[in-house]
């Protein structure tokens, strides 16, 4: 079978002084092209090689492929481009892996997630939204410490270390900052003290979880931050633990709300979801990928397959298998 992938480098993209430096944050490597390459061939597939943007517009309509290998993050800073990829790609009636657009789409809008999953009895921690219009909040009603984050990024674009306010008028600094760089909505959280957890499923009708995985710091911090610097030179500022060394009842509770997110946010083939658990062990959700990085060294789904003995070509094959799973005639 041939099985394009879909992708946007950093390589083929200019910044300009009007980007924040970490414009290209979310974007892939050549390596992690190559490695899922690898993967798709070593399972006895074509892998073809389609990019992103305009060039793969110019590929999909050339190139004879039966089946796209979907980690396109999309172009510009909208909170809908993960879904343009899949978008092209539904239209040209082309199976793919990943979720589809509605789902990419409403992903990437922490605050329409946050409504979704609340919904659903899943605890989240306290938050509100300042837009570009209403800036009149009374600043002095927020809980503090607080976390402040763009609302439709990813890849820890914008979180930074002092992304974490103790203060008013820090807030409203870090805030102005935000619009002015990202030019989009900000999210205000409730800082929940206590461990950061990353948890990966892989599958459909009944999806697995691959780890529940603690991000432990290096130096001991209550007001711990995976921030984009720590993210960055992990391999010296922090310890992954996968399984999660965390009591039964804890765990448990993990599991429960991220298949129950996976299933009601619709969600195929793989997904990342970001928690704190509080001193009390109360797990409080913060956000979900279903387009979750996959470079075979640093990103946090292989990190954790790694270290409950999942090979990088398994992994890959085990997402592929989800997706082509859900279209008859790819079997």
């Amino acid at each position: 079978m041939n099985i394009g992938i879909s992708y946007d480098l950093k390589e083929a993209l200019t910044s300009d002084k009007e980007q924040p430096e970490d414009a290209f944050e979310e974007y892939d490597s050549l390596e992690t092209v190559e490695a899922i390459a690898k993967a798709i061939h070593d399972k006895g597939h074509a892998p073809v090689k389609l990019g992103g943007g305009r060039e793969f517009l110019n590929h999909i309509l050339k190139e004879k492929v039966d089946f796209v290998f979907n980690i396109s993050e999309g172009r510009g800073n909208f909170r809908g481009r993960e879904a343009q990829v899949p978008s092209v790609l539904e239209m040209l009636n082309v199976p793919y892996s990943g979720s589809d657009p509605q789902c990419l789409a409403v992903c990437l809008d922490k605050k329409l997630t946050k409504k979704i999953v609340t919904l659903e009895g899943i605890r989240t921690p306290r938050w509100q939204i300042i837009d570009g219009i209403r800036r009149d909040l009374d600043w002095k009603e927020i809980p503090f410490p607080a976390f402040i984050k763009p609302v439709w990024e990813g890849s820890s674009k914008g979180i930074r270390l002092n992304s974490l306010v103790y203060n008013p008028g820090h807030m409203q600094e870090i805030v102005s900052d935000l619009f002015d760089k990202y030019h989009q909505p900000v999210l205000i959280e409730e800082f929940i003290r206590g461990d950061e957890v990353t948890v990966g499923i892989v599958g459909n009708k009944n999806p697995e979880i691959v780890g529940i995985m603690r991000v432990v710091p290096r130096k001991n911090d209550t007001d711990f931050v995976y921030s984009l610097e720590i993210k960055r030179d992990y391999e010296k500022l922090v310890d992954y633990e996968c399984p999660a060394k965390l009591d039964w009842k804890i765990i448990k509770a993990i599991t429960e709300y991220s298949l129950k997110t996976f299933e009601i946010l619709e969600c195929r083939d793989f997904a990342r979801l970001d928690y704190r658990i509080s001193p009390d062990g109360t797990p409080y959700f913060l956000e979900i990928n279903p387009l979750a990085g996959l470079n075979p060294r640093s990103s946090d789904l292989v990190i954790m397959a790694n270290l409950v003995g999942i090979r990088y070509n398994d992994l890959i094959g085990s997402i592929l298998e989800a997706a082509l799973g859900r279209y008859p005639q790819c079997i």
